[in-house]
């Protein structure tokens, strides 16, 4: 019988899990009832089982015969800060959280491909299975590398996977080098001289200068960096002022840059820096810029996605590979490949349906997914594992 076939007689159970985690929801860093579910269910399997680390993260260990190798399968937990507009059963119990990204989802696969692999154990070496907290902005991978994840559970290569609606289920999305960007924030407080509306003449005006300064930003991806390089400035916010007639003394503007290397996130750095001076000094304010560091780039290396790709064809068939265009958006598993030899790859959940696609309220996971996801895991983990 194949790891598929295997897989689909734990699809009932895994939809169970998948179901109750979606049901109680848990925000980064919070997710202790979720640990425990995960802690509970490794455990039985026989796995050895790590609480705690990145808080709220959990380890679980397999080892199978003589093999020295070892490779990480990484999963996230948490869930958003959304409220849900779904109305089935297992919609979400606490008003204000949902699993609006699917991670639901992948900790079920995740616990699915563990429970086969712990009954089965045809590989030689160990498996971590790697349940990570706060993936949605909060940096959970960050903190578990921090806290000695690879001193404490050596690995030669790290893994990991997100369903992606839009692409058809079935089909994975696999490819070397960036698959996500950057994502760093700033933060820009511009300082004028606050006046009367109709004497404009007898202050120095923060907002016409933070007009200036939005657009001027616009040329850090069109201007500065290389076209053939990708990047993105957005400023989201901007606050001023609580009166009709009353110039503000300061603004405050924030937003995000996305970019797919480390050079890039240097460049335009510098070039925010400049302009908000040179801006500032163009309209007699001052302007002081904040900016942060988040996530990294996502970069697969190009062996362990060549590593993938096989495995999956083999799975799926060579016509069920896609190699996808890098996304824009960030994902904190960069932190984990920063550190080590890895592949993160998009696993198709089918068309997104009235719009609801990831983080959207109304966005749920794909159960049909479940055993096709948790087959990948496997079958990774035989393969590179090989007794």
């Amino acid at each position: 019988m194949s790891i598929l076939n295997e897989m689909k007689l734990l699809a009932g159970e895994m939809t169970a899990w998948r179901l109750d985690l979606h049901a109680h929801p848990e925000t980064g860093f919070e997710e202790r009832r979720t640990s425990a579910m995960v802690a509970e269910k490794l455990e039985a399997f026989g796995l050895r089982v790590h609480k705690g680390l990145g808080r709220t993260g959990v380890v679980g260990t397999l080892t199978a015969g003589k093999g020295d190798r070892a490779i990480g399968l990484r999963a996230d937990m948490d869930a958003l800060p959304l409220r849900e507009n779904n109305a089935f059963a297992h919609r979400s119990r606490t008003d204000g959280k949902m699993h609006g990204c699917g991670h639901d989802g992948h900790t079920a696969m995740l616990l699915g491909a563990a429970k086969y692999l712990a009954a089965t154990k045809r590989f030689s070496g160990t498996v971590h299975f790697i349940f990570q907290p706060a993936e949605e902005g909060m940096g959970g991978g960050r903190e578990m590398v921090e806290q000695g994840l690879f001193e404490k559970f050596d690995c030669d290569s790290i893994y990991g996977m997100h369903n992606w609606p839009g692409l058809p289920l079935g089909q994975f999305g696999v490819r070397p080098g960036p698959v996500m960007a950057s994502s760093d924030l700033f933060e820009i407080e511009l300082t004028g001289h606050g006046c009367h509306a109709a004497m404009p003449h007898t202050g120095s005006d923060p907002v016409v200068a933070a007009a200036a300064l939005v657009q001027a930003l616009q040329t850090i991806p069109s201007r500065s960096v290389d076209p053939i390089e990708a990047s993105v400035v957005s400023v989201t916010q901007i606050h001023a002022g609580d009166a009709y007639s009353v110039i503000p003394d300061k603004v405050l503007l924030r937003g995000t840059t996305r970019a797919f290397s480390p050079a890039v996130q240097d460049l335009m750095e510098r070039r925010m820096n400049e302009i908000c001076a040179g801006i500032a000094a163009a309209h007699g304010a001052k302007a002081a810029l904040r900016y942060t560091r988040a996530y990294p780039p996502t970069v697969n290396s190009e062996r362990e996605a060549g590593i993938c790709a096989a495995v999956l064809e083999r799975l799926v068939g060579a016509e069920n590979i896609v190699v996808p265009k890098p996304v824009m958006g960030s994902e904190d598993f960069s932190f984990m490949l920063m550190k080590k030899a890895g592949c993160y790859v998009f696993a198709g959940s089918g068309p997104v349906k009235s719009g609801a696609a990831l983080h959207n309220p109304n966005y749920d996971f794909n159960d049909d997914l479940l055993p096709l996801g948790a087959a990948y895991w496997a079958s990774l983990a035989e393969h590179i594992l090989a007794a």
